[in-house]
């Protein structure tokens, strides 16, 4: 997309002077400026971006929290299992004495 705005006047009086029907030229011009519009409509805007922002830093914020509980989970399901291992052990070498 061009950072420049289009001169839809000057394209068509380009045109009729290259021997370009009136008809024609301005035919062309409409269509031109027609594509033009519809490259604007995909910008995003501002409130677009912050939106998207807003989005993502609550997606963010969930998915941290959701790794946080995992990580909870693992840790305490780790030492449970650690401890029963152990326990077991102390109780199989107790049992022999």
């Amino acid at each position: 997309m061009s950072a420049l705005p289009f001169d839809t006047h000057a394209f068509y009086v380009e045109l009729v002077e290259s021997g370009l029907a009136e008809k024609t030229a301005e035919a062309l011009t409409k269509a031109v400026t027609k594509i033009e519009l519809a490259k604007l409509e995909e910008l995003a805007t501002k409130r677009d971006l912050k939106e998207m922002d807003s989005s993502l830093q609550l997606k963010i914020e969930q998915t941290k929290s959701e790794l946080q509980r995992w990580m909870v989970t693992v840790v305490l399901g780790t030492a449970i299992l650690q401890t029963a291992i152990i326990t077991a052990l102390i109780l199989k070498l107790t049992s022999h004495i």
